[in-house]
């Protein structure tokens, strides 16, 4: 009897065992990686998800984003992406060219999540590459004017300059009235002068993006405008005398600058008291009556490995972390500005009076060129070797395009050659 009693228990565990086992192996692992502060934190929504999708397990993996893209570039290499990554959105055109990151259409087409729509138009079209969508937004930045409304105010501008005419008269009285710089444009950054040339319709590239056009009349225009700024010393050339951004404003040394969502934070934390409720935000000036003017459209995209062995796991957790209420619950952790639209209807953003210029200037983006050698253009050719010397008049505003036609050409060499051999 007790032997009967033994096996039967011995069955009754073996099949459990079995069950349980089975149960076990039937939860599917995805991998995720992400950077900076958005790696550290996204960890914190992972119980939610597993919650509303118990047979599935998410693992994390936080890159330092100066590490990000070799260690991504290396992966894709020796085959170990991990099923679903954060890239910057002006990287996508680069892992694309690779063949590393699945084209995600017929995922989009199927759900009730995530679509073009619900996302801000200049930010989801930085994922799109030849109508196929490649990356899904999850949050952004892009630029707008942070200003000094007492200096401005006592210039005569009861708000920030609209157009580009405004800006540069408000910039010459404030000089006039203060004997000080009033618009910092960092000669150290690309950024304001790719940004200019596209408010003003400047195509930097031309012939299906395979050569420079930044001698076309409507680049060197913008580029005269800006050029202006420091050669009438109404902007600083030299960096050495903005060694601190926040103290430099907080006294007036300049009175305007443009930058991004993470200095509302830095800006309320580091001004002297007496000058927080002395500056504001607003969107960025046009060259015309068009206002605002063009931003460019920043941020992180999470994308599919196109090898991961677990697809349909890896979209739900991209799905999830697109989900109006997780963009919101991420931007109470981390204060990355939410990519859908929907989220911005929460109190925080409507009652946040710094953060409505954004929400105004993120419904006027427009993408730069979506090629994988943008980056070494813009940071190499454009910063490195254009801004300072025209600054300082080192070189004529037409030799310097001249030369960077010549010089972004040469980047271009590869892609041309590739592309003339496509069918």
């Amino acid at each position: 009897m007790n032997k009967t009693r033994t096996k039967y228990l011995a069955i009754v565990f073996l099949v459990l065992s079995i069950s349980c086992s089975q149960q076990k192996s039937d939860k599917v692992e995805i991998n995720f990686w992400a950077m900076g502060v958005e790696g550290e934190t996204v960890a914190k929504l992972i119980p939610e998800f597993e919650k509303q999708n118990p047979n599935i397990k998410v693992k994390v993996l936080q890159i330092a984003w100066i590490a990000a893209h070799e260690k991504l570039i290396t992966a894709f290499a020796s085959e170990t992406l991990p099923d679903v990554f954060q890239l910057g959105n002006t990287w996508i055109p680069e892992f694309e060219a690779i063949s590393s990151i699945e084209p995600l259409n017929k995922f989009v087409s199927k759900s009730s999540v995530v679509s073009r729509e619900k996302f801000f138009d200049g930010i989801w079209e930085t994922n799109v590459l030849d109508s196929t969508v490649y990356g899904i937004p999850w949050y952004v930045d892009t630029r707008v004017m942070f200003y000094r409304t007492d200096i401005l105010k006592a210039v005569g501008y009861n708000s920030a300059p609209k157009t580009w005419a405004e800006l540069y008269d408000a910039s010459k009285k404030i000089k006039q009235k203060f004997n000080s710089y009033s618009f910092f444009i960092p000669t150290n950054e690309w950024l304001p002068f790719i940004l200019f040339g596209l408010q003003n319709n400047a195509k930097l590239l031309k012939n299906k993006d395979q050569y420079a056009n930044f001698s076309s009349k409507e680049f060197k225009d913008a580029i005269v405008y800006l050029a202006k700024f420091y050669h009438e010393d109404l902007a600083p050339v030299d960096m050495q005398q903005v060694l601190n951004v926040y103290q430099a404003f907080g006294e007036g040394f300049f009175s305007m600058y443009i930058t991004g969502p993470w200095n509302v934070t830095e800006f309320q934390n580091r001004l002297p008291k007496d000058v927080q409720d002395k500056w504001m935000t607003a969107p960025l000036p046009s060259p015309n009556n068009e206002y605002p003017g063009y931003s460019l459209p920043g941020g992180s995209s999470i994308v599919l490995n196109a090898k991961s062995k677990n697809k349909e796991a890896a979209w739900k957790w991209i799905e999830f972390l697109a989900h109006e209420k997780t963009q919101y619950t991420f931007y109470k952790l981390v204060s990355s500005l939410p990519a859908v639209k929907k989220s911005w209807e929460y109190p925080e953003f409507v009652n946040d009076r710094y953060i409505k210029a954004f929400y105004e200037q993120l419904q006027r983006t427009k993408p730069a060129p979506k090629i994988p050698e943008w980056e070494q253009i813009v940071f190499q050719k454009v910063q490195q070797e254009m801004v300072e010397p025209i600054a300082r008049k080192r070189i004529s505003i037409d030799d310097a395009l001249k030369k960077l036609d010549e010089d972004v050409n040469k980047v271009l060499e590869k892609r041309r050659y590739i592309l003339s051999k496509k069918p």
